[in-house]
This record gives structure tokens, C-alpha cells and sequence, in this order.
């Protein structure tokens, strides 16, 4: 059976927290819901998911909730951890759920060997029978994964790769070393989107796509159709809008654009906080002059 093509524009999800900074379950059910109406899947409890700022049981209630919401949308778990056990816990239970697939950064803090990353992720794909997707990001990680890894991983059943080491080289030594044809590269940000989708990346999980969701489609929708010209044009309009929510923390940008939209996401876990009036106000200037929701 052919593994699922997961394509499009894929939001890492941000996690609602109410004011005392437990998860806000019905804000994050009606986020879930009106972003699945604009994008093709999620990507949860990663990054700009607050993942390590939760606990194994709140990931795994964030977890239930995008994949009980998600509509047609296909959810890819983020289930990486400092430990090889916590992360097959987490990707047990995505699979019990109903997740689509799970995706893992290496285990962090500690600096690995290549040979026990591998280990790593020969643990996670013997554990559940859903595809897994090893998301490379050394900055968060302190664990570059090299492009002769990925190879061994794909040999052994790795599904595909998210990619958000920002270097399009990176991405490229990737796909020269994997040539497996159903293997799915994914790249981990809208920055270098449309070099990455030229090259063969099938979707992109896109920050700017849980407050401007509409705007990343558009984008897509534009390179799927074949128009390069655009695409260019539009790729530095995303590159803009990155300039936006980079005037503060982004994470703590993306609660406060979404309240500007008049969505409520909830707030930012402590120890983050949300953006000053001043930033605010600039903010929402800045998206009206640059046309993003025009």
C-alpha cells in the first residue's frame, strides 16, 4: 500500500494556554478548526508548538485534539524528546489516536554520535507502524543529522525528512542522498520554500501559516500552478512577512497577529509573554501596508 503524499502547507500548530497557563482545550479545538479550513496539515507540539515547554500528558492531550478536529487535514505528531523512551511513549500514543504519521527532532541538549541517532530512530520506526519523519533542526538540537544518516534511515524505513536547517545545500545533500522515490522531504520553513519545492520538497511547514494561513496557500497554490515569475514575487512577500513577526519573539507574534485577526489562540506559556502595545500597533500597521490579508 502506497505511503501517504504529505503535501501542502503545513502549520506547526501553536498551543493555546489560558492566562494560568494550562491548555485552553476549547480555544485550541476552534483554532484547530477554523486553520483546517485553509491548510492540507498540521504539525503539532514542535516549536512554535510550545512542545518542550509541555509535559509528556499535555502533549499528548494536544495531540488527541488536532487529530479529533484536524476535518480532512492529516496531522503529523511532533514526538521528539531528550529521551528515546518519552519519544516512543509519544509515538505510541499518535498512533492511538489516529495520528497520520509522527515526526521527532534528535534528542537534545546532549551532544550524539551519527550511530546513536541512528539507534535513536530505529527505536521510533520499530515502535509504531505509522510513518515517521526525522525533523532536522541542529540549532534547537545541538544534533546535526548528516546526509549519510538519512540514508541509513531511509534504508531502514524512515518515511521522510522535515528539514529546517535554513541551508537550501543542506536540503539539496539530503536528496542526493536519499533516492528511495517514495521518500518525503518536507522543508521546515516558509524562507526557502520555493528553492525547496523546485528541488522536490512536497509540503512546507510554515510558521507564518498559523496567522496567516490564507497568505501560505496562496503561495503554494501559485508554485503548484507552474507560475515561476509569481512564485518569485510571492516568495518575497513570505520573506516580508517574516520580517513582521521577527520585530518581537515570533512565537509571541503569533498569538498577538491572530488576536489582531480577531481569532482567539489563547496565550503564550510562561516564561513567554505577549508583545508591548507599541509592537502591537506597529504590527498590525506593518500587514496593512505590506497587503498580506488584502
Amino acid at each position: 500500500m502506497a505511503m501517504k503524499l504529505f503535501s501542502g502547507i503545513i502549520p506547526p500548530v501553536i498551543t493555546c494556554f489560558d492566562k494560568q497557563g494550562n491548555i485552553d482545550e476549547k480555544t485550541m479545538r476552534k483554532l484547530i478548526g477554523w486553520l483546517a479550513g485553509h491548510v492540507q496539515g498540521f504539525y503539532p507540539c514542535g516549536t512554535y508548538g510550545s512542545g518542550p515547554l509541555m509535559t509528556t500528558e499535555e502533549r499528548k492531550l494536544v495531540a488527541r485534539i488536532v487529530n479529533e478536529e484536524k476535518g480532512s487535514a492529516f496531522a503529523i505528531i511532533h514526538v521528539g524528546a531528550a529521551t528515546t523512551t518519552e519519544a516512543i511513549e509519544l509515538a505510541k500514543h499518535a498512533e492511538i489516536v489516529g495520528s497520520d504519521a509522527i515526526g521527532a527532532i534528535p534528542p537534545y541538549y546532549y551532544h550524539y554520535s551519527q550511530e546513536q541517532l541512528i539507534e535513536h530512530y530505529k527505536a521510533l520506526i520499530d515502535a509504531v507502524s505509522i510513518p515517521v519523519f526525522l525533523y532536522n533542526n541542529p540549532d534547537l538540537s545541538n544534533n546535526p543529522v548528516t546526509p549519510q544518516t538519512l540514508r541509513t534511515l531511509a534504508d531502514y524505513g524512515l518515511a521522510g525528512v522535515k528539514d529546517s536547517s535554513f541551508d537550501l545545500v543542506n536540503f539539496y545533500n539530503y536528496k542526493l542522498a536519499v533516492s528511495k522515490p517514495d521518500f518525503q522531504f518536507i522543508i521546515g520553513t516558509e524562507a526557502v520554500a520555493a528553492g525547496a519545492l523546485d528541488a522536490g520538497a512536497c509540503g512546507v511547514i510554515a510558521g507564518l501559516a498559523n496567522c496567516f494561513p490564507e497568505f501560505m496557500t496562496d503561495f503554494y497554490e501559485t508554485w503548484k500552478a507552474g507560475d515561476h515569475m509569481e512564485t518569485g514575487r510571492k516568495q518575497l512577500a513570505v520573506l516580508n512577512a517574516r520580517n513582521i513577526i521577527k520585530m518581537d519573539q515570533t512565537l509571541t507574534m503569533i498569538y498577538a497577529i491572530l488576536r489582531m485577526r480577531g481569532i482567539d489562540p489563547g496565550y503564550p506559556r510562561s516564561p513567554f509573554k505577549d508583545i508591548s502595545k507599541d509592537i502591537y500597533d506597529k504590527t498590525w500597521k506593518m500587514i496593512g501596508e505590506q497587503g498580506i490579508l488584502a
